[in-house]
């Protein structure tokens, strides 16, 4: 058991006034038996009323609106939260009926949707390497961490060689990238070994074992292992997340955990800055965001432009 007291600062700059700004946040910490959420506080600039909601895949969301003129968008969510390490799958079980579990429940609502790969140019590599391993003659658990193994071996660990326009095929060819490139290549290759693997959101508290993914929102699978349930899988640090793994949202795939998305009226250029602080004990410091110095040029007034701000700042961590 772990108490881990998280302070997550997103702040956005614009290069001059907007208004109208429509808001989703991803930033409340599932609440289960493996991490119970002690206190949370959300503040956003002009303090507007937050509205919350359980999504299609049971992630508390977050909405809020600030019509008022603004030229930065300061959100920030402080958490304390107790996390509880969970037994792993035991191989007790005849491998002919953890496959047939698998194919038994393939239509169920709570896996149907992540058991579908996307097709992408190494499909024929990770069937023949799913065959040369022989990884659907071994146990699903086992067949996860063979592929957990090869991707954390196989790929660099580099900052800045991805960006929000690489696809799978990039990534599968440059063999390298961060925490999402690692987390978006296993979900594919534990897909196509017929395991349904969900994508992970959250935050990443470092050991001597685990380190990289600090500073940021971190990712990685959930595999669902039959007669066991979901257990989560980090390609990043070749670990199963466990109590120094805080989960935020669950998804498909990364569209679907994004911690902020937003809209606004005005035709503006904006700078993002994401900082994570994690600690084992109270801070009584005040960390604040960095004041509205805007530097930059390009202007656009959209979701993605937003949503691509978030993905290339975690995406340098």
């Amino acid at each position: 058991m772990a108490t881990f007291f998280i302070k997550h600062i997103t702040k956005y700059s614009y290069s001059n006034t907007v208004v109208d700004g429509a808001n989703l946040i991803r930033l409340h910490p599932i609440n289960d038996d493996y991490q119970k959420v002690v206190s949370h506080f959300i503040s956003v600039t002009n303090n507007p009323l937050i509205e919350t909601h359980i999504d299609f895949y049971n992630n508390k969301i977050g909405t809020f609106l600030i019509t008022e003129p603004h030229d930065e968008l300061s959100i920030i969510s402080e958490v304390e939260i107790i996390t509880t390490s969970r037994l792993f799958p035991e191989d007790i079980t005849v491998v002919s009926k953890q496959w047939e579990d698998l194919k038994l429940r393939k239509y169920d609502a709570d896996v149907i949707d992540f058991l579908k790969p996307t097709a992408f140019s190494g499909s024929n590599d990770v069937l023949n390497l799913i065959q040369s391993k022989k990884l659907t003659e071994t146990t699903p658990f086992k067949a996860v961490l063979e592929l957990c193994q090869y991707v954390y071996t196989h790929f660099n660990y580099l900052k800045g060689i991805t960006n929000v326009n690489s696809t799978l095929d990039d990534v599968w060819n440059l063999k390298a990238g961060v925490c999402q490139d690692f987390t978006t290549i296993l979900l594919q290759m534990v897909r196509m070994c017929g395991i349904p693997a969900r994508y992970v959101s959250g935050y990443i508290c470092p050991t001597d074992d685990i380190s990289r993914g600090q500073g940021a929102t971190h990712a990685w699978i959930e595999a669902y292992i039959p007669f066991y349930g979901w257990l989560g899988i980090d390609p990043t640090n070749n670990a199963i997340a466990n109590e120094n793994h805080v989960r935020l949202a669950v998804g498909r795939n990364y569209t679907d955990c994004s911690p902020v998305k937003g809209v606004f009226k005005g035709i503006v250029a904006s700078n993002l800055f994401v900082k994570v602080e994690i600690s084992t004990s109270k801070n009584t410091e005040t960390s604040i965001p960095p004041p509205n110095t805007f530097t930059g040029s390009s202007t656009n007034n959209s979701y993605q432009r937003n949503l691509e701000h978030i993905q290339q700042q975690q995406q340098q961590q």
